[in-house]
């Protein structure tokens, strides 16, 4: 698994919501600092995570995989 993969589509889903950083972490319960290491792919999200986005983002962790991880 690519993290940067992950963490672009992660920030293409938040933009497309209207989150900013700030806002998105806020709702998850974690750091901008967290946050902002995901969506550069510095940071592996794990399922946890990635279920709290899907959910608060209104969409699957199927939608936030990258298409090669499908």
């Amino acid at each position: 698994m690519e993290t940067d993969k992950w963490g672009r589509r992660i920030r293409a889903f938040r933009k497309l919501k209207g989150y900013t950083q700030e806002g998105l972490a806020k709702e998850l319960g974690i750091s901008v600092s967290v946050l902002g290491e995901v969506e550069r792919g510095s940071r592996i999200p794990k399922q946890d995570l990635l279920e709290k986005v899907a959910k608060t983002l209104n969409v699957s962790v199927e939608d936030l995989a990258p298409p090669d991880e499908q």
